[in-house]
């Protein structure tokens, strides 16, 4: 029970409006993860950036099971095996960014896309996670089973080869 493991991985690609640049950022994620995305939509409206409530402004794959592992040591291969210090949460989850998605293996730049950066984001947990979010009987996590910076830190370095800098 005490094992760690990556729960999800969110790949995301925020464009900031809807149309053609959104079906590029889509065709880019479903490149990088061979699944299809979906839609992010905005929650709220902002006059000055043209962005109005329920509005498609972004995109969104998440992968969980055995792709993650395939899909994060390829993300990490990119960043050198490095990860920031300060890319990890107070509940041992973290997040980081890849500039451009033709930094991948086997990715070439085509000009009718152009150049996308996205943001990847993973959440490890425990096994008995559920019981927090189910919804019959649900319970709190004690603390002694909920994940600290410093265990998700090592975990980082064992089970995915990577550096954490900082």
């Amino acid at each position: 029970m005490r094992e760690i493991r990556i729960d999800k991985v969110v790949v995301n690609i925020g464009v900031g409006e809807a149309g053609e640049k959104l079906m590029k950022a889509e065709k880019v994620l479903e490149l990088l993860t061979h699944r299809k995305p979906i839609r992010t939509l905005a929650k709220t409206t902002n006059k000055d950036l043209g962005i109005r409530r329920g509005m498609p402004i972004g995109c969104k794959v998440t992968l969980r099971g055995e792709d993650t592992m395939n899909f994060l040591k390829e993300a990490l291969w990119v960043k050198n095996n490095r990860i920031a210090d300060y890319s990890f949460d107070a509940e041992g989850n973290f997040s980081f960014g890849i500039g451009d998605y033709t930094d991948f293996k086997e990715m070439k730049y085509d000009p009718d896309i152009g150049i996308f950066g996205l943001d990847i984001s993973v959440t490890l947990a425990r096994k008995g996670l559920r019981v927090r979010n189910r919804r019959r009987a649900r319970s709190k996590i004690p603390k002694h089973h909920k994940i600290t910076p410093m265990e998700a830190k090592k975990f980082v370095k064992t089970r995915l080869d990577a550096e954490v800098v900082g």
